[in-house]
């Protein structure tokens, strides 16, 4: 059996400070087209990739940015990515709830875990799941069959919520991004079972080791290199993982100079990255399948969780490394010096 490949991209726009500071807004299209000289080096880079590589990826799309966004600027990129042949499934990041509110600007000062699913109530949970569902009905995509919150936050309640919604996947979970504290979700790899939900989380690695201390890592384009997430899949299929789950987002494919996302680079980086991984899935597909995280959930019999937890290496860890912070800071060095000239 071919061990399934999802790359899955968080697909949002931005609040972009406006609760910290009333004179901001929040950031639509920008943030996920991330042009560069009249080109699309965001969201419309990884269509062209995924086309080429013949790829299908899932797209996690956050709907309750409608609160503010009263044109529903992104129906339109929501369609179109699912019009190319990927998934669309729903994302959700409760904080832009507030402004359904006149006075979002007070609550929202006085509000800590704004944008958290933990500890919200289920009902709460399920109005925010709901809201998605109906979006995506008047949008005229399919019914989400697969949920990505905000933040990777989670807890019982969450999945009790999705239960009720009639959601059948998940993948809400990656420990290095961020942990529950809950050992019953302590989730590195594979799928799991919760309140009748099956949770696909993001690969979760141990990096590097020295002595006692083990450094964990969640897998994602921007954050590993080509060479550690080849590695990851090769050792993920030697130990009977069937799915791996990588995350990314559009707007990790340009160095911006601010959130406006008005003046952007490049990052040519992140790119090649996933060039190689399209390029490496497309060349083993009789090993590995790159596929949407509802088909591949679909496809797989429901087997006994195995919560594996793969290891990486440091000589692979200290060059990427050390590259992104070269590359990180070039990029800023440019877009400043691409400031003064302008």
């Amino acid at each position: 059996m071919r061990t399934r490949v999802c790359i899955t991209i968080d697909t949002e726009f931005s609040i972009a400070g406006a609760f910290t500071n009333p004179e901001r807004r929040p950031v639509a299209e920008p943030l996920v087209w991330c042009n560069v000289d009249g080109k699309s080096e965001g969201l419309g880079f990884m269509l062209k990739t995924f086309a080429k590589y013949h790829v299908q990826a899932t797209f996690f799309v956050e709907t309750v940015h409608r609160f503010w966004f009263k044109n529903d600027p992104m129906g339109p990129i929501a369609r179109q990515i699912h019009a190319e042949g990927h998934e669309v499934q729903l994302h959700t990041h409760p904080g832009w709830s507030l402004f359904a509110h006149a006075d979002w600007w007070d609550q929202s000062r006085n509000m800590r875990g704004r944008d958290d699913f933990k500890a919200r109530s289920v009902a709460s949970s399920v109005a925010l799941i709901e809201q998605g569902i109906a979006t995506f009905s008047e949008w005229g995509v399919p019914r989400p069959l697969a949920f990505r919150s905000g933040n990777l936050q989670h807890d019982d309640n969450l999945y009790q919520a999705l239960a009720q919604t009639g959601i059948p996947y998940s993948s809400n979970v990656g420990v290095a991004i961020y942990d529950s504290g809950d050992a019953h979700y302590t989730l590195y790899s594979g799928q799991h079972e919760r309140h009748g939900v099956r949770e696909f989380p993001v690969l979760t690695f141990s990096d590097w080791t020295l002595g006692n201390k083990r450094h964990i890592k969640s897998l994602t384009i921007a954050g590993s290199s080509f060479a550690e997430t080849r590695s990851l899949l090769e050792k993920a299929r030697a130990a009977g993982i069937p799915l791996v789950v990588v995350l990314t987002h559009p707007f990790e494919y340009v160095h911006n100079k601010d959130k406006t996302f008005e003046q952007n680079r490049r990052h040519d980086l992140t790119q090649r990255r996933l060039v190689q991984l399209c390029e490496f899935l497309h060349d083993n597909d009789d090993r590995f399948e790159a596929c949407g995280l509802a088909h591949a959930a679909a496809s797989l019999p429901a087997l006994a969780p195995a919560n594996t937890l793969l290891k990486g290496a440091l000589w692979q860890a200290l060059p990427r490394m050390a590259a992104q912070v070269a590359h990180d800071k070039w990029g800023r060095w440019m877009l400043a010096r691409q400031s003064k000239s302008a």
